[in-house]
């Protein structure tokens, strides 16, 4: 499973994130959820590592007119908690990529572009 999120302060910059944490969550989402007691997973363990090495996806790539930037940290709110879920029951076979809003400068096809390269870095990298 491949998920992206809006990182909505990122000016042009796509973030790769490594792992999902299981606690620290407080703050509600748009529907107004928050998990019980601030957690995804109460037996689960506190942060889950995808089986996909971003590290080394983000050293590969050699980006022009975006920054690509590696992340343990998908941020404790509804992006973090969808990893967490995502790698906890597909067995850490899941990533998660933020990208930045829409602009002059980032449009549609250039992130489209982007993800279908980080994609294929991905698929080579689980060959």
């Amino acid at each position: 499973m491949i998920h992206i999120g809006l990182a909505p302060t990122s000016k042009t910059t796509i973030i790769l994130e490594q792992c999902g944490k299981n606690k620290g969550y407080k703050e509600k989402d748009v529907c107004g959820f928050c998990p019980n007691d601030g957690c995804c997973i109460p037996e689960g363990p506190e942060k889950i590592e995808s089986i996909i090495d971003m590290k080394t996806i983000w050293k590969n790539l050699q980006v022009k007119r975006m920054d690509v930037i590696f992340s343990r940290d998908a941020g404790r709110y509804l992006c973090d908690y969808t990893y967490y879920i995502s790698l906890y029951y597909g067995k850490r076979r899941a990533a998660f990529i933020h990208v930045p809003p829409l602009s002059r400068q980032v449009t549609a096809e250039l992130i489209g572009k982007k993800l279908q390269r980080i994609i294929l870095e991905m698929l080579d990298q689980c060959k």
